[in-house]
C-alpha cells in the first residue's frame, strides 16, 4: 500500500523530493516496498519507518524488509512498535510509512476509511500467507472429550477450564489486549459460560498455554495460524458457527460466528 497525497496545492516537485512514499499493506511483498522506496526519492536522508505489531510474523516481516532496504539499497530504516489499530492514523498522516502484515478481518472500517474513501493508503497486494484466527485446544484434551471440538460440545463443559480467577465459569485465554478480537461477543451470543481473560501479551499467553499443556491442564485460548506453536504442539481449532458476510456486517456486540480466513 502506498500513501498518497490529498492536498491539491502541494508542490509536485517538492513532493518528489520529500521523503520516500509511505507504504502500507494488507500483506505487502518486500519487492513492492523496495520499488516504492527506490522510485520515490531514496536519497532522502529521512528514515523509512516500518511498523512492527506485537506478534512474531509482524516482527519477522518488518525486520526482513529492513534488512533488504538497508543492506541492498543503503537506506535508513526505523522499526516502530505500535498496535494494529493505532497504526492507521500514522499511515494516514505520514508519520509511519509501511506495515507489512494486516489481518483484514479486523480492519474493514480502517480499509474503508483510509483506502477506499480517503485514498491516503494504498493496498500493495497479498503477502501470500493465509491466516486463520480461532479458538484452540490441545488435541490430547479433544481425544479425551471429543465433544469439545465444536462450540455446542463446549456448552455444559465450560467448568473444565475454570480457574481461581474465573470461579465456576470457564477461562477463555486471550493474548494481547490490542489484538482485534470478538470473543466476548461470540461467547455471550452463543450462550457459553466462559470468561475472557487477557494475558497482557502474546508472550505471556504462550507461557501460560505451554505451562498448562505441560501440566496436562485443560486450556482454551484465542490463537491463529500460521504460528510456530503449531509445530511444537498438536492443537485443535474449535468449530464455531461459520463466518458469513452477514455476520461480519453485524455490530461487534452481536457477533455470533467464527473468524474468516485472512489473506
Amino acid at each position: 500500500m502506498i500513501r498518497t497525497s490529498r492536498d491539491p496545492h502541494r508542490d509536485p516537485v517538492a513532493e518528489r523530493h520529500s521523503r520516500a512514499r509511505r507504504v502500507a499493506t494488507a500483506g505487502l511483498a518486500a519487492a513492492a516496498l523496495l520499488l516504492a522506496a527506490c522510485g520515490s526519492g531514496s536519497s532522502d536522508a529521512e528514515s523509512i519507518r516500518l511498523v512492527a505489531n506485537p506478534w512474531p510474523g509482524s516482527y519477522a516481516n518488518a525486520h526482513v524488509a529492513a534488512a533488504l532496504l538497508t543492506q541492498e539499497l543503503g537506506l535508513d530504516v526505523q522499526i516502530v512498535e505500535i498496535d494494529e489499530s493505532a497504526q492507521w492514523a500514522g499511515l494516514d498522516d505520514g508519520t509511519l510509512d509501511a506495515v507489512l502484515e494486516v489481518w483484514p478481518s479486523g480492519h474493514a472500517e480502517n480499509y474503508a476509511t483510509y483506502i477506499t474513501e480517503l485514498g491516503s493508503v494504498v493496498d500493495g497486494g497479498p503477502l501470500g500467507a493465509v491466516g486463520q484466527i480461532g479458538w484452540f485446544l490441545p488435541s490430547a484434551l479433544v481425544a479425551q472429550y471429543p465433544e469439545l471440538a465444536t462450540w455446542e460440545g463446549l456448552r455444559g463443559r465450560e467448568g473444565l477450564f475454570a480457574t481461581s480467577e474465573t470461579g465456576s465459569s470457564g477461562q477463555f485465554l486471550a493474548a494481547d489486549p490490542s489484538f482485534v478480537q470478538f470473543d466476548d461477543a461470540i461467547i455471550a451470543n452463543l450462550g457459553l459460560d466462559l470468561r475472557v481473560v487477557q494475558s497482557g501479551s502474546e508472550a505471556a499467553q504462550l507461557a501460560a498455554v505451554e505451562a498448562a499443556i505441560g501440566r496436562g491442564d485443560a486450556v482454551l485460548f484465542y490463537f491463529y495460524t500460521p504460528h510456530w506453536l503449531h509445530a511444537r504442539y498438536d492443537l485443535t481449532m474449535v468449530e464455531l458457527p461459520a463466518w458469513t458476510a452477514e455476520c461480519e456486517a453485524l455490530p461487534a456486540a452481536q457477533r455470533d460466528c467464527g473468524y474468516p480466513e485472512d489473506v
